[in-house]
């Protein structure tokens, strides 16, 4: 009779807020990160909406991400409290046709750092998300200016992404994880989230992936085409 080797492995559970303005693709981000598809005819977010990912991070690792999927029209309404709560990053989406959504992923990463920050004070790690890639339109002063932008209002990175086209929604929640689990590793003893069960050591149907602190960059060729790699 063959035999499973069987070891202990954490388990790491991360709730993730993902905002930004009404239209922007939200909801199709997640559908197409959960559930690998995407559909045209998804209504905007009324509200909040939940989905669940599990993902084998590395051979001791398993992270389950809890992604609130909060709608557009809740910054007008000033999002409640109950929210931000145990939130441990963020995925901030714009459409990079429509530079007033980028001025509102701004404010939206504004109302996230005065509402939770991690037990070091420092604020949680947030992606941003130039959505909807796939789509002529894009600005290249616009997106000459997102490493500034970046900085000024303090994500680590960001990226091209487009649901439609699945470019970059799997690489770009990867890099949020790895700066998730490395503000978590900084908690020391003060740990959150975290128990342990007994996994298979094979690895899992999803890919671990391992990011540096970078975001894509455009060839001019595919700038001009609104293209990303």
């Amino acid at each position: 009779m063959e035999r499973h080797s069987v070891s202990l492995c954490r388990e790491k559970l991360f709730k993730v807020l993902v905002i930004g303005d009404v239209g922007v693709g939200k909801s199709s981000i997640i559908l197409r990160y959960v559930k690998k598809r995407f559909d045209e005819r998804y209504k905007a977010t009324i509200g909040v909406d939940f989905a669940m990912k599990t993902m084998e991070w590395d051979t001791s690792t398993v992270v389950r991400l809890q992604l609130w999927d909060i709608g557009g029209q809740e910054r007008i309404k000033k999002m409640s409290r109950v929210y931000y709560k145990e939130a441990m990053g963020a995925i901030v989406v714009f459409n990079i046709t429509e530079t007033s959504t980028l001025e509102a992923a701004s404010e939206w990463k504004q109302e996230l750092d005065s509402r939770v920050c991690l037990n070091s004070g420092r604020p949680v790690p947030a992606v941003l998300l130039a959505n909807k890639c796939d789509m002529t339109g894009r600005s290249k002063v616009l997106v000459s200016s997102l490493d500034e932008f970046c900085n000024v209002n303090r994500f680590p990175g960001w990226f091209d992404t487009s649901a439609k086209d699945n470019i970059n929604i799997d690489e770009a929640v990867a890099f949020l994880v790895k700066q998730m689990m490395l503000c978590d590793t900084g908690l020391s003893n003060e740990e959150r989230h975290r128990d342990w069960i007994k996994v298979n050591e094979a690895p899992g149907e999803i890919q671990s992936q391992s990011l540096c602190c970078w975001r894509p960059r455009l060839d001019q060729t595919k700038a001009d085409a609104g293209v990303a790699h």
